[in-house]
C-alpha cells in the first residue's frame, strides 16, 4: 500500500514545544516497521514552529508573524534532525520538502512535485512534507490559501494516488459531541458520506501549539474521499494502534473514499 501519514504538533510534542521522545521513537519505529513489510510511505509533518518555540525557550506560540518564521525556521532543523537520526537507526532515508501553496496549485510545479515523490519512493526513500512557514506567509493562516497540514496531506495524498490518508492527532475520532465537554459522547467509528450533520461535528482549533481541528480533518476528508482515497483519523498518542489497523482492526474513524460505480 501507498500511505501518507499526517503527524500533528499535538503527536510531536510536550506542551510546552519540546520533543515528545518516547513516543516519537516509538512512531519512527513503527513507521519503519511498516516500511519493512513493503508499505510506502510518505509522511507530512506538522511541528516546526512548535519545536521551534521549545527550542527557542518561548512562552507560547509567537503572535506576529516575524516570530512564526523565526520558529518555524529554528524548528524545522530541528524536526528533520530527530527524523533523520531515529528513522536512520532503522536503515530508512528520509527527504524533506518544503512546500508552498504555488507548489501544489500550479500545474507546472505540482507536475514537478509528483514526478520527485514518485522518483524518491522508487528510490526507498521516506519522504517528509511541511509548509515551508519560514517564508510563505499564507500557510501561517494569514490569507486563504492550503491553510494547514491537514489539507496539504490530503492533497499530497491525492497527488501520488495514495491507498490511504492517516492522520495522527490527540484524538481518537470524530465523536457525536466534544468528548472534552460530554461524557455521552460517542465515537463514529466510519463515515460514508461528508453531510451537513457530519460537518455540524467539528469544533475549532486544536491544542495551545497547534493551527488545526476538526474541521480541518474534514475538509482533508473531503478532498481525499472525493479522490478514492479513505482516510482514518487516529490517535497519535498511542503509535501501536497503528499495527491494529494494518491488520484490518477498527481504528479510529474511517472516512470512507467515494468509489466509481460500474
Amino acid at each position: 500500500m501507498r500511505i501518507v501519514v499526517k503527524i500533528g504538533t499535538s503527536t510531536l510534542a510536550h506542551r510546552g514545544g519540546r520533543l515528545n521522545i518516547r513516543r516519537v521513537e516509538l512512531l519512527c519505529k513503527i513507521l519503519s516497521d511498516l516500511k519493512n513489510a513493503g508499505h510506502q510511505l510518505l509522511l507530512v509533518s506538522s511541528g516546526a514552529i512548535g519545536m521551534g518555540v521549545g527550542k527557542l525557550g518561548l512562552p507560547g506560540r509567537p503572535k506576529d508573524m516575524p516570530g512564526k518564521q523565526a520558529a518555524a525556521a529554528v524548528g524545522q532543523c530541528e524536526l528533520m534532525y530527530f527524523y533523520d537520526k531515529l528513522f536512520s537507526e532503522y536503515h530508512h532515508t528520509v527527504a524533506q520538502i518544503l512546500l508552498t501553496a504555488d507548489d501544489v496549485r500550479d500545474p507546472r510545479r505540482s507536475g514537478h512535485l509528483h514526478d520527485t515523490l514518485e522518483r524518491l519512493l522508487a528510490l526507498g526513500a521516506l519522504p517528509i512534507l511541511n509548509e515551508n512557514d519560514a517564508v510563505a506567509t499564507d500557510e501561517i493562516g494569514i490569507e486563504t490559501t492550503i491553510g494547514e497540514n491537514d489539507t496539504l496531506s490530503a492533497i499530497v495524498a491525492r497527488l501520488v494516488e495514495a491507498d490511504l490518508l492517516i492522520l495522527l492527532s490527540d484524538i481518537d475520532g470524530l465523536y457525536t459531541a466534544d468528548p472534552h465537554r460530554e461524557p455521552a459522547a460517542r465515537l463514529i467509528a466510519q463515515v460514508d458520506e461528508i453531510t451537513d450533520e457530519i460537518r455540524a461535528l467539528a469544533g475549532g482549533a486544536g491544542s495551545a501549539l497547534a493551527s488545526g481541528g476538526m474541521a480541518t480533518k474534514l475538509q482533508a476528508a473531503e478532498i481525499a474521499c472525493g479522490a478514492g482515497i479513505d482516510m482514518v483519523i487516529a490517535n497519535g498518542q498511542k503509535p501501536e494502534l497503528l499495527y491494529d489497523l494494518f491488520d484490518g482492526k477498527p481504528v479510529g474513524t474511517r472516512f470512507l473514499g467515494r468509489r466509481e460505480t460500474p
